[in-house]
């Protein structure tokens, strides 16, 4: 009994600590509701309020706390890098002994040396990386800087039959690269995070086993 509960714990900490899934931080909360204005004390009767100030000839754009705003994501990251590195040396000794004093000069015919020494090294490496991601999400403002940067961040859930797909994003904008049409594109986006996983049939299709996995974890290669 004490062997098969050894195995058991083995087995779910082999399940536990063997491949897992990197987390995003997204920003949290992925959404926010618009905050309740005060209502001023004195109504001065004039047609602008701070408050609830909008520009009457400018297209809808987000700026305060509950705003959508429509990101389109255009991610793509590629990077190389190659490094050759090589050494060659090479080194020959020759000496001899022809005569000496008080000895016949037909003493010393093998009296010779001769020594070479080569090294050779050479070297080659390259890593690449490539990422490409595409896409569109409505997200919600969060929070507004003193700077007037907005905070914002969204999630997005499809489901179809056994699977669900799951898109979340958070970043900080600068209102000024807001386009008409209320978008920005993720490139001009400060402090991004992407995320998108899949739940459902499809994901576990693509997972180890669990026994796979539990084997993985003790064997020592």
């Amino acid at each position: 009994m004490r062997a098969l509960l050894l195995l058991a714990l083995a087995t779910l900490g082999g399940c536990a600590t063997l491949y897992p899934t990197p987390k995003v931080e997204v920003a949290e909360p992925t959404s926010a509701l618009p905050q309740v204005q005060p209502a001023p004390q004195v109504n001065n009767g004039a047609i602008f309020q701070a408050s609830q100030y909008r520009p009457l000839f400018e297209d809808h754009r987000a700026r305060l706390v509950g705003d959508t705003i429509t990101i389109v994501i255009v991610e793509k990251v590629s990077a190389t890098q190659k490094s050759t590195s090589s050494v060659d040396k090479s080194g020959k000794v020759d000496a001899g002994v022809t005569a000496l004093p008080f000895f016949s000069s037909n003493s010393f015919n093998r009296a010779s040396a001769t020594g070479s020494a080569s090294n050779t090294f050479s070297g080659k490496g390259t890593t690449e990386n490539s990422n490409d991601f595409s896409g569109t999400i409505t997200a919600t403002v969060t929070g507004v800087l003193p700077n007037g940067h907005l905070l914002v961040a969204g999630e997005k859930q499809i489901g179809v039959n056994q699977n669900v797909d799951v898109l979340r994003f958070s970043g900080q904008i600068d209102p000024r690269a807001i386009q008409p049409g209320n978008t920005v594109a993720s490139a001009q986006i400060a402090n991004v995070r992407i995320e998108q996983r899949g739940r459902g049939q499809q994901a576990d299709a693509q997972a180890m086993g669990w026994l796979a996995r539990f084997f993985l974890n003790i064997l020592p290669i």
